[in-house]
Order: C-alpha cells, then sequence, then structure tokens
C-alpha cells in the first residue's frame, strides 16, 4: 500500500506535540479507527454535543496556559543582559546533552536488536510447540512445571478432552486466546474476526533496516478470507526536534488481499425508501466500513491539518498516539510473553487506567430508556452481507 509519510508535528499548530518515546510506553487505548470507538470515546459530532462542559473546561486551561505563556514572555523580556548571556550558555548545554539523549536512544536500539537475535531461537521453537512441528523434551517440560507451580495446579485439576482421532495438534486457538486476553485488543476482535484470527500460527517482532523503527508481522495458514500468508504492521521513529528523543512519526501496514465476498472490512447495508408521492418503495445499497480487528493494518490517513479544527487535531493526535502505543504493547508485553497472555496469568500485572472507584459505577439506565425507539428506525429496514461466522472450537 502506497502511503506517504507524514510529520503532523511539522504541521501542527501546537509545535510541541510529540508521540511517546520508543521505551517503556504505557498500556493505553483509543479506537485505531472511528467506527470502533468505545462509548466512552464516541463521535466526534457527539462528543462536542454531549460534553459542553468537558468543552469549556478545556478553553478555561488554554485560557490560563496562554496567560502563564505571556507572562513568562514579558518575564524573560525583562531580564537583564548578563542573565541573558547565561541563558543562552544553558541552552547551549541543553542542545548538547539533547544530541548526547539520541546517542543513548540510538544505543538502546541496537540493543534491542541484539537482544531480539538472542530471543529469536525460542521464538521459534515457541512456534513449533504452537503449530504441532515440534514436541518438548522431557527436560523442558519439567523445567516449565517448575517455573510455574499454579499453572501447574490449574493444569492437572481440569478434564482432559480429546482431540479428533485421539490427537490434538499443538496448541489450539494460540494465538486468538492471547489476543482475547488482553482487554484492549479483545475489544476490537469481533465474532467473525474469531474464525480468520483461528489461522494465526505466529505473531513475530523485526527491526526496519534502513529507518529507526520496528515491524509486527501476522502469519497465518492458508484460510478462506484473504490470499496474504503474512500481514505486516510497520512503525517508524524519527528524531525529535526538541528533546532529542527518537519519537513516532508514522505507521505502514499491508494492504489484505480479501478472497471474493470475505472482505471484513465493509458491509452492504440495504436500506427501504419509500416516495413520498407515488408511495413506490425501493432498496437502496450501500457500502459502510464494518468493524474488524483487521483495521489495525490500515495506516490512519493524516489530513492537512490547516484545514481542521482544535478539536479534530487533537482527536487525531490522540489516535496515532493509541495506534502506536498498541504496537509496543505487541512489542513489549505481547510477543515476549505470549504464554503468560494465553494462560491469563499476564492480566494479574495489568493496570488499565482503572481505579477500585470507578470500577463501582454502573449504567442505572431505566427500563423506559432501554424501550425507546426513533421515528427514524422504526421505518427503515437495514440488512447486512456480513458473512456468518464459524464456531472457534478450541481444544
Amino acid at each position: 500500500m502506497d502511503h506517504k509519510p507524514v510529520d503532523i508535528k511539522a504541521k501542527s499548530r501546537n509545535s510541541d506535540w510529540t508521540a511517546p518515546t520508543p521505551n517503556n510506553t504505557p498500556s493505553f487505548f483509543a479506537p485505531i479507527n472511528s467506527s470502533m470507538r468505545p462509548s466512552s470515546l464516541s463521535k466526534l459530532d457527539e462528543e462536542v454535543a454531549d460534553s459542553n462542559g468537558d468543552q469549556q473546561l478545556f478553553q478555561n486551561l488554554q485560557g490560563k496556559l496562554g496567560s502563564f505563556m505571556e507572562e513568562s514572555e514579558q518575564n524573560m523580556k525583562n531580564l537583564p543582559e548578563e542573565v541573558k548571556r547565561r541563558i543562552y550558555g544553558l541552552k547551549h548545554l541543553q542542545t548538547k546533552h539533547a544530541e548526547l539523549e539520541l546517542k543513548f536512544h540510538e544505543e538502546i536500539l541496537e540493543l534491542e536488536k541484539k537482544y531480539l537475535e538472542l530471543y529469536r531461537p525460542y521464538y521459534e521453537k515457541r512456534q513449533q510447540f504452537v503449530t504441532g512441528k515440534a514436541e518438548p523434551t522431557e527436560e523442558e517440560v519439567e523445567s516449565g512445571k517448575q517455573a510455574d507451580e499454579e499453572l501447574v495446579e490449574e493444569l492437572e485439576e481440569g478434564k482432559e478432552s480429546v482431540g479428533k482421532d485421539g490427537q490434538t495438534k499443538g496448541v489450539p486457538g494460540f494465538w486468538l486466546t492471547v489476543l482475547k486476553n488482553h482487554v484492549h485488543l479483545a475489544e476490537m476482535i469481533t465474532t467473525t474476526d474469531e474464525s480468520v484470527l483461528s489461522h494465526l500460527m505466529d505473531i513475530r517482532l523485526g527491526y526496519l533496516e534502513n529507518n529507526p523503527g520496528f515491524k509486527l508481522e501476522f502469519e497465518f495458514e492458508e484460510n478462506e478470507y484473504f490470499t496474504n500468508t503474512i500481514l505486516t504492521k510497520s512503525y517508524f521513529y524519527q528524531e525529535s526536534t526538541t528533546s532529542g528523543d527518537l519519537v513516532f512519526d508514522h505507521a505502514e501496514g499491508t494492504e489484505i488481499q480479501w478472497k471474493e465476498g470475505k472482505d471484513l472490512s465493509t458491509t452492504v447495508e440495504s436500506k427501504k425508501q419509500k416516495h413520498k408521492g407515488t408511495n413506490q418503495t425501493r432498496i437502496v445499497k450501500k457500502t459502510v466500513q464494518a468493524d474488524t480487528f483487521f483495521h489495525f493494518f490500515t495506516p490512519i490517513v493524516v489530513p492537512d491539518v490547516s484545514n481542521i479544527t482544535e478539536v479534530e487535531e487533537r482527536e487525531l493526535s490522540e489516535r496515532l498516539e493509541a495506534d502506536y502505543e498498541l504496537g509496543e504493547e505487541f512489542k513489549e508485553k505481547i510477543i515476549p510473553h505470549a504464554i503468560d497472555w494465553f494462560t491469563g496469568k499476564a492480566l494479574q500485572y495489568e493496570d488499565f487506567g482503572m481505579d477500585y472507584e470507578e470500577e463501582q459505577f454502573y449504567d442505572d439506565t431505566t427500563d423506559d430508556e432501554e424501550g425507546l425507539e426513533s421515528d427514524e428506525g422504526s421505518e427503515d429496514e437495514s440488512h447486512s452481507n456480513e458473512q456468518k461466522p464459524q464456531e472457534c472450537k478450541q481444544q
């Protein structure tokens, strides 16, 4: 897929906007595309309409920030000349520090590449165990038992199921289970997606050769949905013009070659319309974007920010940041610790930004509110050509 790299920071009204650095990125989630937003991040027009209070708060904060900046600028202008000279000297020291900091991040990136090659034999053997191409030795099994006694109790207490012909190949649904046990990824996966992701054989990490950055490779066995065997998402870094850090610049993804009638990214809606004068009816079909995990591989389109509002620009920045941080989740957590995500153990160490008090709130919508229907909904009949998913069975 052709993608023109765009640096939103160079065009943005807010030149200080930066995405997170490549190191120690926190867990954070916002939808990759607008159709996949959770209720807390509704469509922009609905958000503006329903959040007048928040918008007023934001405007107040903007006003205070502007006032602080004006006061700071005036204070700087009124400094004695000898103090101004020292400030220039301090700025020189900061510039030299930024140069060293950039080397620091470059060396960290090289260190990550070095250790990825050391990890690779274990990742390759993991794929063999998952796909059934190889079996662990008795020594490896005993070592695994000693490493996690709780897991031993869980596995030994369960009732053993028997696969087809008494043989179960590999670990069925391994990567699908890994993804579904990640809270934010589970929100992106539809029932139909599960049928496709059951064919996922491996998720691999790699680094870009001619640019700083990393890539994620999703390897699939032959399936009825698309012809690609590997879907890739690449994340590109660039040098920050202010801090000297390596920061996220843009992402690129594989164009999925969907088989005829199997495209999960779109659906056709059929709507019945009645002519006001003749009362004749007709069926109008429209192709619309459908919810699917596979939008993850479609890069976010960055428009010319001179033609969008500040609210839209802020929303775009949040989506770009969230896209990058989701990539970091794969890089730093999911790929290295896939077995812990499969068993669910990794969830014990996750903090998804919800504290105890927030968990106590619940939706108190009344029965009367739930029963309300719009007039428009009572007249239109919509149908979808979305494929009926196959049941994803795991042994």
